[in-house]
């Protein structure tokens, strides 16, 4: 394939027709790679101000700040099911696109996930790869820059665009890595999570399990739950960053301590007096108000962890080496198959409802899994590898 250089003087979009022209080009490809960079310090929903893209033979970054680009032909390209849309740990490009469109870009390949598929650890770096699978050399000195600034220095730019540039070689590597593999299914069992829309939308009334809680006491959720709720709405609404409107640990203070009045409001670490008096305040005091008004049955709950029984502690130890082995055989990532929780639960029920007794993660590990608790399979070692004995 005709590769250009990841070095090419850096190519910017700022106007509709150029835009349009370029895409019109990529909608030929059958695949692109996309990254944006944004800014979020400051605003609840992203700012979106570069978005990069390449093509087998083209790269561009796009000018999302340019007066008067209409980025349509972009949004076009993205709903284009005939082409592949590749990104690299993409959960929060895709949000902004989400947001813009109302649409997850699809098809879609995540190369990070993808590397967790192809031994290549849980949670790859784009440098990672771009070094081991492309041999790149990334300057990632302009990570932290302002993109909201004009003009965009070529330092920046060509930073930015080394984000699509070397992607292409990294998702062809990894895609016949995969194909060789015959590993396709347990990709789009995890880009199936990526493309639900459900993903990217953040629902007010779940934004209390967001908070690290010690406390499981109903009628603490029940007011955390409320009082989450009206900070993220709030949040939204005023496109606020949800900690410069009320902290987390002031949230976690009032439901510990629900107050009823202004005053006690007022003498809540973290908030004022003009707060309690305000408007915001008033949205606090009901919200607190509804969450002390829940019957107790209709409270929320945390997830129970499972009961270990005593003495699954060593199976639990011994699942744990299984599952190491299994993945460095198979070249997959540990946290594909299988986390602490997930073994726990393993150890006490043969019927656990975890991913690793079910589909493809079955075959890697589950039944395995199973015999070894069963004493139908052992572990020892050979020299300086573990060794499993199948016995009879």
């Amino acid at each position: 394939m005709n590769m250009v250089s990841a070095k090419q003087q850096p190519t910017v979009i700022a106007d509709t027709a150029t835009l349009a022209a370029f895409c019109q080009r990529l909608s030929a490809e059958p695949f692109i790679t996309i990254d944006t960079e944004f800014l979020r310090d400051k605003t609840y929903w992203p700012v979106l101000c570069l978005v990069q893209l390449a093509g087998p033979n083209e790269a561009a970054a796009i000018d999302a700040l340019a007066e008067g680009l209409d980025l349509k032909p972009l949004f076009d390209l993205l709903a284009n099911e005939s082409v592949i849309k590749v990104f690299h740990a993409a959960r929060q490009d895709v949000e902004i696109f989400v947001r813009m469109t109302g649409k997850v870009p699809t098809p879609l390949v995540d190369t990070q996930v993808v590397a967790m598929v192809c031994g290549f650890g849980d949670a790859a770096s784009y440098e990672t790869l771009a070094t081991k699978l492309a041999g790149a050399r990334i300057d990632k000195s302009s990570r932290f820059t302002d993109w909201s600034h004009r003009p965009l220095t070529e330092k920046q730019l060509s930073y930015a665009l080394s984000d699509v540039t070397y992607l292409r070689t990294v998702y062809e590597k990894l895609n016949a890595k995969v194909e060789k593999s015959g590993r396709a299914h347990w990709v789009e069992d995890e880009m199936a999570i990526l493309t639900d829309p459900n993903t990217y939308r953040a629902n007010p009334e779940n934004a209390w399990m967001r908070l690290k809680t010690r406390s499981d006491k109903p009628r603490f959720l029940a007011v955390l739950k409320e009082i989450a709720a009206w900070r993220e709405r709030e949040a939204q609404a005023r496109d606020l960053p949800r900690n410069r409107l009320v902290k987390d640990e002031t949230l976690l203070e009032i439901a510990a301590h629900p107050p009823k009045d202004v005053d006690a409001l007022s003498r809540c670490r973290g908030l004022s007096r003009s707060f309690a008096e305000g408007k915001l305040g008033d949205g606090v005091l009901a919200a607190v108000k509804r969450g002390l008004e829940i019957p107790e049955s209709e409270a929320p709950r945390l997830d129970p962890r499972p009961d270990i029984p005593p003495g699954l502690g060593p199976i639990i130890e011994l699942l744990r080496v299984l599952l190491k082995f299994h993945c460095d055989e198979n070249e997959v990532a540990q946290k594909l198959i299988a986390n602490s929780g997930d073994l726990e639960s393993l150890a006490a029920n043969d019927q656990a409802d975890i991913p690793a007794l079910k589909g493809w993660r079955r075959e890697v590990f589950g039944e395995e899994a199973l015999k070894l608790k069963h004493g139908k399979l052992a572990l020892t070692t050979a020299g300086k590898k573990v060794k499993v004995i199948t016995l009879d």
